[in-house]
């Protein structure tokens, strides 16, 4: 179950078309001012200034996908569609295969930042289409041809304005992501190329033939594979333009401008700091602002910031806005002035009640619940009655094991007993992808985090490993002046289970001792649907949705983390996602997933740098250590 926060719809003006009277609706009237109505008004008109990026790409992607078609497969140019890709930009004169193909694939990525509204990509076409203009007439003496190039000209130049986004976060290892990809795409194209002409081989080559002849081709050598008449000579040029254009994207990539993604900067970081100072009470995933990787709008006066980090067109930020209330539509209108600016799409993930409130009321964005938030009010806990009798169990079973807890600030720690914290957090990671964003600060043991909590179990009498007697790590990180969320659980697969349970439940006893009056776990997603899910009396909608999310906790541990969280007897608050429409969602939740690292988007780690492969800052893994346990 999800609910639904909508913005504010004050003073909304009514639908046009419901105040008009019933003689106007008519089409093909006139309205004031003689411009005709209805479908001939709408067409000689044109399109709405917002749709011409969208209409746009989507003319080049309908325009590309017909030049590479015209340019690999014979039958298709002898065909009706290849009557109507004739007067499209692209099949060119004598060369028409070669330049077919190539102009196709550039269009198909061209497109993609014409509906991004992405300036370079509107620079980029209304360069590309004059030359197609002028190429269709010279070569083909193409009247059509020229007409269509010069309608998608005027239409990108009349409504140049919308095509005002700066360019994404960007860094040269997009050249050697474009060199594989790109390759590896010529290589499978030219595969195509090679066969498509079976009545002209000669001879019966084999795959390892054909494949030599495409990796000869794009580099512009003579192959294994002959064909009769001027069939080599089509392949030929198809394949040398397909490795052009590989070289051609790769070395541009490579030597561009460097336009690197946010970073949290020192001056931004002090500023974050003395807001959590005065407002860090708040929320209880303030901390996790001060995260590196991530960038930060503040509000004209400062009193205010929200962080982000850009993923896939994403423009995700997490949690609260950090700071003062009253200063938080500043800050959001800056995060949209930015996202606007280079044409990403705005999001939020995990934002409390009011901040969705404040969120959707600002911005007219809509709003979701995501799941909820275990907190556990530290007077309240107690280990004692039924309901608590399986964690008392096996604590107290650990402990009879022989296991001992400490509870301590990072501060107290000595410098060789917290590096050896950070390697084992490190090691006992388990993967090579980090994973958090939302509720993961990514590191261990920073001068400025002297406030955060760690509680460490150890086991004496067992044979001291690399790491001492440590066995099982959890890290907290300040909620204000009394609480602490917790960041990250990290334990040895060689412990005995159990070891989550009883350093949770050793930090909770501490607490008040280090003036700890709550804490916050780990966060449940979907837990609402979960729990009501299995109630006498749900509906078949809602076990369906259950069951769902059941089988997904193969993958996901949705279920086992709720269950999990539920052991401690928490009080449940609402987390929610902010999103701009219904159709952003699944992108907003990949961009989401791969923040989180459940999905990595990386380069083989053989063409990755050895410190690329590991990185030494842990993130919240609670996800993975609650099924050990």
């Amino acid at each position: 179950m999800s609910v639904r926060i909508d913005a504010e719809m004050s003073g909304a003006v009514p639908d046009s078309e419901g105040s008009r009277p019933e003689g106007r609706r008519r089409t093909g009237g006139l309205r004031d001012g003689g411009l005709p109505d209805g479908r001939l008004g709408r067409l000689l008109r044109g399109p709405r200034p917002e749709t011409v990026p969208t209409f746009v790409a989507r003319a080049c992607t309908l325009v590309g996908l017909l030049n590479v078609a015209s340019g690999v497969f014979p039958r298709f140019r002898h065909s009706r569609m290849h009557a109507i890709a004739e007067v499209l930009p692209g099949a060119l004169g004598p060369f028409a295969a070669a330049l077919a193909l190539s102009s196709g694939v550039l269009l198909l990525l061209l497109a993609h930042g014409l509906r991004r509204h992405k300036r370079r990509a509107w620079r980029a076409a209304v360069v590309l289409l004059p030359v197609g203009a002028v190429a269709q007439f010279a070569y083909r003496h193409s009247i059509i041809g020229v007409l269509i190039s010069l309608a998608l000209l005027t239409l990108l130049m009349r409504h140049r304005g919308e095509f005002a986004a700066l360019p994404d976060p960007r860094s040269r290892w997009r050249a050697l992501a474009n060199f594989v990809l790109l390759g590896a795409g010529s290589l499978l194209l030219g595969l195509v190329i090679v066969s498509a002409h079976p009545g002209n081989v000669i001879g019966d080559p084999s795959i390892t033939e054909r494949l030599a002849h495409v990796l000869y081709g794009l580099f512009g050598f003579e192959g294994p594979v002959d064909y009769y008449g001027r069939t080599s000579w089509t392949v030929a040029y198809s394949l040398g333009a397909l490795g052009l254009l590989t070289a051609i994207t790769t070395i541009y990539l490579a030597f561009r401008p460097e336009h690197p993604a946010a970073r949290l900067t020192e001056d931004d970081e002090t500023k974050l700091r003395a807001l959590l100072d005065k407002h860090g009470a708040r929320d209880s995933l303030g901390h996790f602002a001060l995260r590196r990787d991530k960038g930060a709008v503040f509000s004209p006066s400062g009193k205010a910031a929200v962080t982000y980090r850009v993923v896939s067109g994403v423009m995700l930020a997490s949690g609260d806005p950090i700071g003062d209330v009253e200063a938080w539509p500043g800050a959001i209108e800056r995060f949209m002035d930015e996202a606007k600016a280079h044409s990403w799409t705005p999001a939020v993930m995990g934002c409390s009640e009011t901040g969705g409130e404040v969120w959707t009321r600002e911005t007219g964005l809509d709003a979701l619940e995501l799941g909820d938030e275990a907190v556990v009010d530290v007077a309240d806990f107690s280990l004692s009655g039924r309901a608590m009798r399986n964690v008392r169990q096996m604590v107290k079973r650990i402990e009879r094991n022989g296991y001992e807890t400490r509870v301590r600030r990072v501060r107290d720690l000595g410098e060789r007993e917290l590096e050896r914290i950070q390697r084992a957090a490190d090691d006992w990671r388990g993967t090579d992808t980090e994973r958090g964003f939302s509720m993961a600060l990514g590191r261990i043991g920073d001068p400025g985090d002297g406030d955060c909590l760690i509680a460490t179990a150890h086991k004496a009498d067992a044979e001291p490993g690399p790491y001492g007697d440590l066995k099982a790590v959890l890290h907290f990180v300040p909620w204000g002046k009394d609480g602490a969320s917790l960041d990250l659980m990290r334990r040895d697969r060689s412990a005995d289970p159990g070891m989550n349970e009883l350093l949770i439940v050793a930090a909770l006893q501490a607490a008040p001792k280090l003036g700890i009056a709550r804490v916050s776990l780990n966060f449940a997603m979907f837990r609402a649907a979960l729990a009501r899910g299995e109630k006498i009396g749900a509906g078949p909608v809602l076990r369906a949705w259950r069951g769902l999310l059941v089988f997904l906790s193969r993958w996901f541990q949705i279920e086992s983390l709720y269950k999990f969280n539920a052991k401690f007897r928490p009080r449940w608050e609402p987390r929610f996602v902010v999103y701009r429409s219904s159709k952003d969602l699944p992108r907003i939740g990949f961009a989401a997933m791969q923040a989180e690292g459940f999905v990595t988007l990386a380069l083989p780690r053989f063409l990755r740098g050895a410190g690329a492969q590991r990185r030494p800052c842990p993130h919240r893994t609670a996800e993975r250590e609650v099924q050990a346990a």
